[in-house]
Formats: structure tokens, C-alpha cells, sequence
């Protein structure tokens, strides 16, 4: 198997192929890509391409539509950075209380010449700022990182909104008894005075935060977002940091407007920039690509139903398909007109894709197989 390298990808991770994988930054013909932040919205794939493992939770620089159409795989490595962003998020909430970042560069700027000590005594107001203690956090996006975000901020001291209308059941689970479960937005908006936001950059949550639902904070709320840049209107957010509504805004995402805006920090992308984030991420990319390459097996995709079997048969059949009426009756008969007996079926959907495994103790007939409509990939596994 060929695997094309986007990004550097940690060598722990690398270190789970054995000989029969091969890996470089320029390999072509690539039967799978792992990524990080590279963009491959440009690149042309390979009719080889089966998947491509993201090492990380976001997918924005993969064009997600376009790999289902040519069925190939997607993958993601959700939680494997979680606890490297939820540790910046609380660094963020202590810069967005106290004017640490200015201080420092106030300190920095004095003299040789000044009296350090009195210089220090009499220019320290300007920095004053808040205790988080008794404070309401408000936590948008209750996912890996968020449930951890929310839980940790209970524990120093805070009063924890929390509020995603997609929250799984092991998040549901996970979350502590003290984090206020909203179901209104517009009341998490209005009550909090810190905001952070960690959810991913769709449709329904681009521009999330803008100048009606800014309308709606206290002034001087003090905002966070370390998810997705694309999450906020910057030209409504600039307006209301320049006329004091929002006290201070922390992020990933800078930009040279943010940068020369007063009361903002800016982080160089360093969310899940840890030794062990990278190791995690890349852990979970190539266990993900390894058992889709070698058994077809689905776990963590993000454009595929997931679906994961144990292999007990010598062949095992891996179908990618429009999920429309009677497949299922088709493709079982063109097996069992070749007397192949089926071990094992699995069928399952996601949207308008679905994907069917099957397993026998016989080769089959690809090609007849390719020929039925509405088919958009088959492997074959011996």
C-alpha cells in the first residue's frame, strides 16, 4: 500500500505500518493520504485514492463532497486533541480576564534607564481584570473538547452553561452534573459573561457569532474561540471590540485586522500544537487507514456510515453505493448466481451513501458487480 504524506506526521504513528506499506511526502499513484492542515481542495486525485486519514477533528481542507462522489474514505481522529485544546482554552480564559498579554509588553518596553520598581507601581492599573471565580461560562459545543472545557471550568469555580443540540450520548454521559444543559442559544448569549466556542464550521454554525447575536451578550463579555475562524463575523466582532460591547476576544484564528485590533490575542494555530496531541492524532489516523485498507472497516469517518466486523472469512467484499431501493437484492444475487455462499452482510447508510460489506469463503466477480447502477466503489479483500 502507498501512502502519500501531506503533512509531517508523527513517527509513532508511522511506526504502526510494517513492510507491506510504503510513505513519503511525494509518493504518487497513492492508495491513501494523511493529512494535518494541508489543503487539498486543488489536488487532483488518483483514481488509486481510497482514503484519506485527517489527523486532527477538522476536515475544512478536504473537499469531503467531492471524495464521496469518488468514493474514497475520510477519516478524522476526534477526542485525539482534546485535552491540548482544552488546556489552551483555560489559559484563554485567564488572557481574557487579565490584560496579561499587555503587561508583558507594557514591562517589556521599559527602559534601562527607568526605575524598574516604580515604573512597575505606578503603571500596573492599566492592566487590572477580573477573577474567573463565580463567573458564567458559557460553552458552545458540548464534543470532546467542550464537555472537557465545561467540566474543568466547574471545577475552578465557575457557574457552566453549556449548550449543543447535537450532543452525543457519551458526551451526555461524560459532562458534569453542574454544567447547566441549555436548549435556547439566546440564553446562553445573555447570561454568560465569558463565551467559547467549540463546534465545527458548517452551514448552520458560520457566522455564529455576529452583530445580532453580539446584540444579545453583556457588555464586556469576553469571547474565546480556538475552533474555527470561519465561526465569527469579523467585521461585526472588530465593531463591537472597538466600541467596548466585547471586552476581549482570544484565538487560533488571527488575522492582520485582528492583530491591529485593541483588547484581541492571537495565537499562531497553536491548539493541538503538543508532543502528545501529534502523537494521538497520528495514532488514531493510521489505525483508522489501517483497518479500512486491510478489512474495510469504518470507524471515526466523516462521509461513511461507520461500520466495523470482525474477519472470519477469506474474502471480504467492500461496497460504496447510493443508498437507493432494491441494492442489496441486486448485489446478493449476482454473488449467489455465482455460488458463492454470503458468511456475513452488513448494510449501512449515512445520508445518500451506503455502504455494504460482505463476507464469503469465495473470490467474486468484481467486475459484475461494478456494472450494477448506482454503484460507486467496490474492493474486493482476500
Amino acid at each position: 500500500m502507498k501512502i502519500r504524506l501531506a503533512n509531517r506526521i508523527d513517527e509513532n504513528g508511522l511506526n504502526l505500518f510494517d513492510d507491506s506499506y510504503e510513505y513519503c511526502e511525494d509518493m504518487t499513484q497513492e492508495d491513501a493520504i494523511l493529512v494535518r492542515s494541508a489543503s487539498l481542495h486543488d489536488v487532483d486525485f488518483p483514481d488509486s485514492l481510497l482514503a484519506i486519514a485527517r489527523a486532527g477533528a477538522g476536515v475544512n481542507n478536504i473537499p469531503i463532497d467531492q471524495c464521496t462522489e469518488k468514493g474514497i474514505a475520510v477519516f478524522n481522529t476526534p477526542g485525539a486533541n482534546a485535552n491540548a485544546v482544552k488546556e489552551l482554552t483555560l489559559c484563554s480564559l485567564f488572557l481574557a480576564s487579565r490584560d496579561v498579554k499587555g503587561g508583558i509588553l507594557w514591562t517589556d518596553s521599559i527602559s534601562k534607564e527607568d526605575d524598574y520598581s516604580k515604573a512597575v507601581e505606578k503603571g500596573k492599573n492599566a492592566f487590572i481584570g477580573p477573577e474567573i471565580t463565580g463567573k458564567k461560562l458559557g460553552v458552545i459545543g458540548l464534543g470532546a473538547i467542550g464537555v472537557l472545557v465545561a467540566n474543568d471550568a466547574v471545577k475552578l469555580g465557575m457557574d457552566v452553561y453549556g449548550y449543543d443540540p447535537y450532543i452525543s450520548v457519551n458526551s451526555a454521559w461524560a459532562l458534569s452534573k453542574w454544567v447547566k444543559h441549555v436548549t435556547n442559544l439566546n440564553e446562553l448569549l445573555s447570561e454568560c459573561d465569558y463565551i467559547t466556542l467549540h463546534m465545527p464550521a458548517n452551514d448552520q454554525t458560520k457566522g455564529i457569532i455576529n452583530k445580532n447575536s453580539i446584540s444579545l451578550m453583556k457588555d464586556g463579555v469576553r469571547i474565546i474561540n480556538l475552533a474555527r475562524g470561519e465561526l465569527v463575523s469579523e467585521a461585526d466582532l472588530i465593531s463591537a471590540l472597538n466600541e467596548g460591547k466585547i471586552s476581549r476576544y482570544v484565538t487560533d484564528f488571527g488575522s492582520y485586522e485582528l492583530l491591529h485590533t485593541k483588547n484581541t490575542v492571537c495565537y499562531p494555530h497553536l491548539g493541538a500544537s503538543t508532543p502528545e496531541s501529534e502523537e494521538n492524532c497520528a495514532l488514531m489516523a493510521v489505525k483508522e487507514l489501517k483497518d479500512y485498507l486491510e478489512n474495510g472497516n469504518i470507524t471515526n469517518s466523516v462521509n461513511l456510515p461507520s461500520v466495523s466486523e470482525a474477519r472470519t472469512t477469506s474474502h471480504r467484499i467492500c461496497i460504496i453505493h447510493k443508498n437507493v431501493p432494491n441494492m442489496l437484492a441486486r448485489l446478493t444475487s449476482i454473488i449467489g448466481g455465482s455460488g458463492i455462499n454470503i458468511e456475513n452482510l452488513v448494510n449501512k447508510a449515512r445520508g445518500d451513501v451506503a455502504y455494504t460489506m460482505i463476507d464469503t469463503n469465495s473470490d467474486v466477480d468484481k467486475k459484475a458487480l461494478n456494472e450494477v447502477e448506482n454503484i460507486i466503489r467496490v474492493r474486493v479483500l482476500g
